[in-house]
């Protein structure tokens, strides 16, 4: 016999098949205020519901791409700041490369 422990992230957004047949306008309810709902059998996760218009998951960002963008950029001849300063002051039209 194997037992699996299941740690839910919200169990109050978790409900057993019986209890989202009874309660079905609630779960949808919920739902639509943005909430994901996990169903459950014999307290095991077995479907998720979420909002149709959920926002997509943000892509994971490439690191070593970026580190090669950036060391790939020319070296500025001063600070930042400093050359905000002088656009400021109207000392300079465009940036200074």
């Amino acid at each position: 016999m194997t037992i699996q422990i299941v740690i839910l992230e919200n169990p109050m957004s978790a409900f057993s098949i019986a209890e989202a047949k009874a309660q079905l306008s609630a779960i949808v309810g919920m739902v639509e205020n943005g909430e994901a709902v996990t169903i459950t059998k014999r307290g095991i996760p077995v479907a998720k519901i979420v909002p149709v218009n959920a926002p997509p998951a943000r892509p994971k960002i490439d690191l070593a791409r970026l580190r090669a963008l950036r060391e790939s950029m020319p070296e500025m001849k001063e600070s930042t700041v400093d050359m905000i300063r002088r656009q400021r002051d109207g000392v300079i039209d465009a940036v200074d490369r």
